[in-house]
């Protein structure tokens, strides 16, 4: 996988969460990584679904995980999952003490619910 499948391994992640959830002042309970542009979208379990929405809007095709200790990345045009893939700019993932679901202090205490 290279820069001509979607993937720029010099661009930095957008921040520590997800754009949208962020400016909402939602919650998410995974982040992924846009590996065009560095987008941090949340997860299709999450309510905001935001990874998915920036690909649909942008057409950039891979994602990678953005949570600690996991490095697979997924091809939505394809609906292929690559365990490895080329190493990005850090950070890798988001921090380490920031929980899943996260962020902390916006969670809803029933969020198990909530994901139904």
């Amino acid at each position: 996988m290279t820069s001509d499948t979607g993937i720029d391994p010099r661009v930095q992640p957008s921040g520590p969460g997800c754009v949208e959830c962020d400016a909402a002042g939602g919650w998410w309970f995974h982040l992924r990584r846009c590996a065009q542009c560095g987008h941090i979208g949340c997860c299709d379990d999450s309510p905001g679904k935001h990874a998915t929405a920036h690909h649909r809007a942008t057409g950039h095709p891979v994602i990678r995980s953005y949570e600690p200790g996991e490095g697979w990345f997924w091809n939505y045009d394809t609906n292929e999952l690559y365990e490895t893939g080329p190493e990005l700019a850090p950070p890798v993932s988001h921090p380490a003490d920031q929980p899943a679901p996260g962020p902390a202090g916006r969670v809803p205490t029933n969020w198990a619910d909530v994901l139904r």
